[in-house]
Order: C-alpha cells, then structure tokens, then sequence
C-alpha cells in the first residue's frame, strides 16, 4: 500500500471520527427542539380540546369535570339553547362581528397597504417624519386609545352606533407599516416606470400592476386586522349600550357574568365561544395559501 493511500485512509476515518464526535450534539439539540415545539403545540391546543369537549357537554357534565365520558353527549341541545336564548340575540351578534370584522378588516387592509405603497413610492415633504409618527401609534396601546375615541364620538352622535366601533378599526398603523414592507420586497420600482411608460396614470399603476403584486401583503394585513377586530372587546364596552349592537365578544362576556347567578348560562356560553373561534379558523385555512413569497419573482431582469 503506498504513503498517498494510507494517508487517505487516515483522514478518511479522522473524518469519520469527527463526524460521529459531532454528530450526537446535533440528535440532541434537534431532540430539544422538538420536545420545545411539541410542548408549545400542545400548550396551544389543550384549551382548544377543553373548549370542544365542553361544548358537548350538559350542565351537570361541566360542574362534575367529566368531559371525557362518552355520556351526557348535549352539542345539539347546546347549539339549540345558544341560539334560542334571549330571542335569538346571539345570531344578531354573530352577525354583527361579521361585519365588523371582515368588513372592517377588508377596508382596513386596502387603507392600509394603500397607505404603505405611498410612504414606500413617492417623495413628499415631512414623509419620514410622518412615517415616525405612524410607527409611535403601533405603540401605543388601543385600550389607551379608547376614551378619546368615545369622546370624540360622543361629540359627534356616534355613541352607541354601528359607525362608533366600525370606523375606528379602518385605520391601523401597523398594517401600515406592513404595507411598506411588502411594497418595498414585492414591487420594484422598474415595473412601475414601465407602466408609466405605456400611458398607465397613477391609479390605474396602482390598481392594476401594484396591488396584483401585493396581493400576500393585503392577505396578512387582512388577517392581522381580521383577528384583532373579531377579539375586539374593550372599544365596543365602551362605545355601546344596546345589545342588538354587541359583537359576540361582548355578548359572550354579558352572559358569562350572568352565570355567576344563573348556571345555566355555561353551556350556551360555551357553545357560543366554540362557535366564535370558527370564523379565524376557518379564514387562515383558506387563505394560509397566499402567503407563500416569490410571486413576482423574475418579473424584472
């Protein structure tokens, strides 16, 4: 065997050696990892779990702590009591948190990156300056926002109105902010000066080349704003008295209370609240796809 094979074979198995020396580490940390990962999922969907055994359940079921009996199975009758309580009341606040939701949210989104795609293209004066501005009310907590809110309402007559929580949810700074990241990673300026220079004037760049193109920025800004309007709870506690306005937040909050004197309030509250987690479900399932990034890619050479 010459020198050059044998020390071939001497490094072969050095790098064999070290291979398995590291190797076992690299099992271990991504052992880690996933026990991490598994703990979070499960943290995550043990009170999803709780919530849809207990929606099942009758009264009695729920103060015995047995939801995992095959007994005393009552989603039906709970889904009757829910809807049939108090006239019916919680189907007018389903609804409404619809509209206040998903309308709020599809306005809000187009506002948003609307607003995001100016602050990205266009020169101004005080641009950055303003931009500040925006990025200090992502700060800024809504629950602080809430009083000036209803007075500035209430110096308008919109207290206790649809408009007094539909209208402040149409203006968010983050999903501005949002906006001008997406503008600046998903539309180059190239294809812009294109449009411009076939006779395409700004709004119709806009409509008809930008917003194709941002089209899984205006999706995140839209389930971003979707989420936090559908839990919105504290703007609509102080906004609104008449309960044919409440949202479902609000309403399922009103009866919870009321189970403190009246246990008979648990299971439709339960079923309600089971209900009101659907609608977030099932919006990212069916929108999860839009997400993905590269939709423009070799646009521009």
């Amino acid at each position: 065997m010459s020198a050059e094979t044998t020390e071939r074979t001497r490094r072969t198995a050095r790098d064999r050696r070290t291979a398995r020396r590291h190797g076992r580490p690299t099992l271990l940390g991504r052992g880690a990892v996933n026990a991490l990962v598994g703990l979070s999922v499960l943290y995550t969907l043990l009170p999803v779990l709780w919530l849809l055994l207990a929606s099942t359940k009758n009264r009695d079921a729920l103060f015995r702590s047995d939801l995992f009996s095959s007994g005393d199975f009552s989603l039906a009758r709970n889904l009757s009591d829910l809807f049939a309580m108090e006239g019916g009341i919680y189907g007018r606040w389903y609804v409404n948190s619809l509209l206040y939701a998903v309308l709020g949210a599809a306005i809000g989104a187009m506002v948003s990156v609307a607003c995001g795609y100016a602050f990205d293209k266009y020169r101004f004066r005080h641009k950055e300056k303003l931009f500040g501005l925006v990025l200090a009310g992502v700060m800024v907590p809504p629950t602080v926002l809430a009083l000036p809110l209803y007075l500035i309402a209430s110096k308008t007559g919109l207290v206790n109105t649809f408009w007094s929580v539909f209208i402040p949810v149409l203006f968010n700074p983050f999903g501005v902010y949002l906006g001008r990241v997406f503008s600046q990673g998903y539309v180059p300026g190239e294809v812009l000066e294109a449009a411009r220079v076939d006779g395409a004037g700004e709004l119709t760049t806009y409509f008809r080349v930008a917003l194709r193109m941002l089209g899984p920025g205006l999706v995140t800004v839209f389930l971003f704003q979707l989420t936090a309007i559908w839990n919105n709870f504290f703007l609509p506690m102080v906004m609104l008295s008449d309960q044919s306005l409440f949202p479902v937040s609000l309403g399922l909050y009103v009866w919870n209370s009321s189970a403190v004197v009246t246990p008979d309030y648990y299971p439709p509250v339960i079923a309600g609240s089971l209900l009101a987690v659907l609608p977030l479900i099932a919006a990212f399932v069916l929108l999860q796809r839009y997400w993905k990034s590269g939709l423009t890619a070799g646009s521009v050479k």
